[in-house]
Order: structure tokens, then sequence, then C-alpha cells
């Protein structure tokens, strides 16, 4: 990461704030040093960036700056937010990481009575370590669907049988709550779902598959009956 972007990155993050956040605080959400906070923070004050604060305090931007006009609604700016969380809860840590910076800056362009309001509003969505599990099976399943590599799993059935499939993921599907791999199974050479809670193993091949317009996500989606 450029300077540059380090910088805006952390205008971002301090205007996503109505109260003040500790040098250490921004460190670690940056995942920079707490002295390359101290240096940015010096870098933005010289370039007449208004930041009221000191170490072992906390900062805040300065209420003298410019702000972006507001772009949201409070409800939609509440729907992205929501869908932020989402995103955070319940797929993988990368996702999660790129939804939390989103977040910010959506919070960024807000004025202080929908930050107040949005704090207040009624959606907590838990992030719970017992679920860390099915975040990896999230990473792994989302790179193999983008890099069209094949994969191979150990999948168990209702009956808690376990088999081993050769599959071609083809996209991620989420369904009344629960999250299913779309994938081309080269067993039954038919589409098939996989839940996430099946998996006991997945291995990614280097096997690179190939969709077609009879195999494709976008096939299988067609394929669904509409009043299902």
């Amino acid at each position: 990461m450029t300077k540059s972007e380090r910088l805006f990155n952390l205008v971002t993050l301090l205007s996503s704030r109505r109260t003040a956040i500790t040098a250490e605080s921004i460190a670690d959400v940056m995942e920079v040093s707490v002295r390359t906070v101290y240096r940015d923070i010096q870098s933005l004050q010289s370039a007449n960036i208004s930041i009221e604060g000191e170490p072992g305090v906390g900062y805040l931007l300065g209420k003298r700056n410019h702000l972006p006009p507001l772009m949201f609604k409070t409800q939609e700016a509440l729907a992205l937010l929501l869908g932020s969380k989402m995103v955070q809860a319940f797929t993988d840590p990368q996702l999660a990481k790129s939804a939390q910076s989103a977040e910010e800056k959506i919070l960024s362009v807000l004025p202080e009575r929908q930050k107040i309001s949005l704090e207040q509003q009624p959606y907590r969505i838990p992030l719970l370590d017992s679920d860390n599990h099915f975040r990896n099976t999230h990473l792994i399943l989302r790179q193999a669907c983008e890099n069209k590599l094949k994969v191979k799993a150990l999948y168990k059935d209702g009956r808690d049988r376990t088999t081993e499939r050769i599959l071609w993921p083809l996209g991620v599907i989420g369904w009344f709550g629960k999250w299913t791999l779309l994938a081309y199974c080269e067993l039954r050479q038919s589409y098939r779902n996989f839940r996430f809670d099946r998996f006991a193993q997945i291995d990614v091949l280097e096997e690179e598959f190939f969709a077609s317009e009879e195999c494709s996500l976008e096939h299988y989606l067609a394929s669904i009956p509409k009043d299902c």
C-alpha cells in the first residue's frame, strides 16, 4: 500500500468515527505500526487536514473539514451497513475485511445525526468464533470458483455416509440460512448442491475446469422453477 493510499484510508477511518480512536486502535485496523500512525497524522495535519487529539488520548477528524455531500438516505445506509455486517459474519475473512473497509467509507460521508440513528438500529449480527470453520470453507470454495479449479471433497450425506467427490465449483448459494456450493459433480455427472456443514475435507486441485452454456452457474439458476 502506498503512503497516499494509507493517508486516504486514515482519513476515511477517522471520518467514520463519532468519538476519538487511539493510535493503537488505528494501527490494529490499518495493520501498521503505531509510529507510522503518528507520522501519518502529522502528514495530514501538515496538509491542513484538521485532526484533533493527542497521543494517549486518541484522534478525531476536526469539525472544520469539508465533508462530501450526503449520498444515502438513512434506510439506504442501514441496508448497506447491514449487508456489510452479514458479509463479515457469514463469509470469508478476506471479504469481511473488504466489507469493513466499505463500511468505514459509507460512515465517513454520513452526517452526525445519521451516525447516531444507525448506532441505535435494532439489527445485530454477532461474529462467533464457532463459525470460523465455515468462514475458512467460504474462502477455499470462493477462490476455487474464481480460479475455476476442481476440488476433491469428502462429503457426508443426510444419513452420515461419506463419499469422495470431484467437483467443478460453479458458485456459492445461500438457501434459507444455509450456504451451499453449486457444483458439477463428476460422480453424479450433473449439478449438485453441497452444504458447507457436510464437507469433511476439501482439497483444491491444480486441474482447471471450463464452464459452458450448458454447465454454468447462470445455466443452473435459469433452470430453477420461478415458483420454487
